[in-house]
């Protein structure tokens, strides 16, 4: 019997997934277990599994595609079986958006249905392919290299006076689909309806922003084409998801808040101590974890949050909503990109055991293994960004709203200081930046809360180091 794939539900705050890669596709012949998908969430990466043996007998969606949760994926089942009760009305009004681009979309049930002549050769299906392939594309002269592009793109493309020479390609085979003109075009300046004539017929390129009515481009703002001989000197690439959807979540924290930020610096010498104890505890097993200099600030932080209720808020317009609890947030550079995991209820925690959590979420954030729930804005009320191991001695976070407030933390240099009786010497000072919401909080407040987080910093105690 027939199984259907969805896309899985990974975590409460999770409501769609993006398909990054198909492993298997219509017609292929699978085992229970093999991995049928990957995809992602806002930043974390998962792979499906098959449930069963069979073949797939459907595939309702391609990759790039942000898929719904528990949304039917695939079905899996035997060749000739009849899978029409299968075939949703969600999933027959999505097929009519692939088969065109991407040529693994639903279609049709009589179409769907592999029939019992699979068989074939792998030879003589990727020659179909190439076939069907050719005749839905045009082939580009004077590129580098022939270019296969889609009807619904073509159509585009000449509509808007866009080269194909310009477009990167990200259907199969690296064939040019509609959404990659459309793609194009959002980056593109705008023309005058001669400009882009101007721009078909010569190559030439518009300007932004250009001398016409609201910025367009005029024919005599167009630049020469790109030099022959030469040829294209740069390469562009799309985005990661993830990439897109950093730079969405920046730049809405920027546009929507008031952040200004206020740099500190905090006397180490104590901290750097207890790092040395804590190597040493370590080395001789009186130590189970590896407590770093990371862990004692974010434990000085929560000792200053706990002192300023006013900073451990969330601002939300109209109204503030206070936390009891410490939940913070660490941000995680990864192969991927940045990830803010959140550890809830870090206040609770001992400096062993807030070492060790943090230590395990930033683990499975490289991983791609961490629970998405914990990456969401909404799930922290304060977060620590630590730059001081790459050398910076000072920058501005951005703030993950709603959050009040964040906090960078800088690296250790040394610096003049008054050690009284006119007696001055070079003393290691860490860099404290931070970056509050002046919606939320006044100056005065978070200048406090930034001495308080030096101070705790300065005359730090560590019960596991006695």
């Amino acid at each position: 019997m027939a199984v259907v794939v969805i896309m899985p539900k990974q975590g409460q705050s999770v409501e769609s997934c993006i398909i990054t890669t198909l492993h298997k596709k219509k017609g292929d012949i699978v085992k229970k277990g093999d991995v049928l998908f990957s995809y992602e969430t806002d930043k974390a990466s998962f792979e499906e599994e098959s449930p069963a043996d069979g073949t797939v007998l459907a595939c309702f969606y391609g990759e790039g595609d942000e898929v719904p949760v528990l949304e039917n994926m695939m079905i899996i089942g035997e060749p000739g079986e009849d899978i029409t009760p299968l075939l949703t009305v969600g999933q027959e009004a999505a097929s009519g958006s692939h088969p065109d681009e991407t040529g693994n979309g639903v279609t049709p049930p009589d179409i769907q249905t592999v029939e019992p002549a699979a068989e074939t050769s792998t030879a003589t299906i990727a020659s179909t392919h190439n076939d069907k392939t050719l005749q839905g594309a045009s082939v580009q002269a004077g590129s580098p290299e022939n270019r296969f592009i889609s009807p619904r793109a073509k159509i585009l493309a000449e509509k808007n006076a866009v080269s194909v020479a310009q477009l990167t390609g990200t259907g199969p085979g690296g064939r040019i689909i509609e959404k990659d003109v459309e793609a194009y075009l959002v980056n593109r300046p705008k023309m005058t309806p001669l400009a882009k004539k101007v721009a078909a017929e010569g190559g030439a390129q518009p300007a932004a922003p250009g001398t016409g009515l609201a910025g367009r481009s005029r024919a005599v703002d167009l630049s020469a084409p790109v030099n022959t001989i030469y040829g294209v000197d740069y390469e562009d690439k799309k985005i990661s998801n993830m990439r897109r959807l950093i730079a969405k979540s920046m730049y809405a924290s920027l546009q929507n808040s008031a952040q200004l930020t206020h740099h500190l610096g905090a006397d180490a010498r104590r901290i750097l101590d207890l790092r040395k104890k804590a190597k040493a505890a370590l080395e001789s097993g009186k130590l189970a974890v590896n407590i770093t200099l990371n862990d004692m600030v974010c434990f000085a932080v929560i000792k200053a949050l706990k002192k300023f209720p006013e900073v451990n808020a969330h601002f939300l317009g109209d109204s503030k909503r206070y936390f009891h609890k410490v939940h913070l947030g660490l941000a995680v550079d990864t192969e991927r990109g940045l990830m803010v995991p959140v550890l809830l209820n870090a206040d609770d925690l001992s400096i062993a055991g807030l070492c060790g959590q943090l230590k395990e979420i930033a683990t499975a954030c490289r991983a791609g293994s961490v629970n998405p729930d914990i990456l969401a804005a909404e799930a922290g009320t304060f977060t620590v960004s630590n730059l001081g191991n790459y050398g910076v001695e000072m920058f501005t976070p951005v703030i993950n709203l709603p959050q009040s407030a964040i906090l960078g933390v800088n690296t250790i240099v040394p610096r003049p200081k008054d050690l009284g009786d006119r007696v001055y010497a070079f003393v290691p000072y860490i860099g404290l930046s931070l970056t509050y919401d002046h919606r939320s909080l006044d100056g005065g407040e978070a200048t406090r809360f930034l001495k308080q987080i030096a101070t705790e910093i300065e005359n730090l105690e560590l019960d596991v180091l006695i």
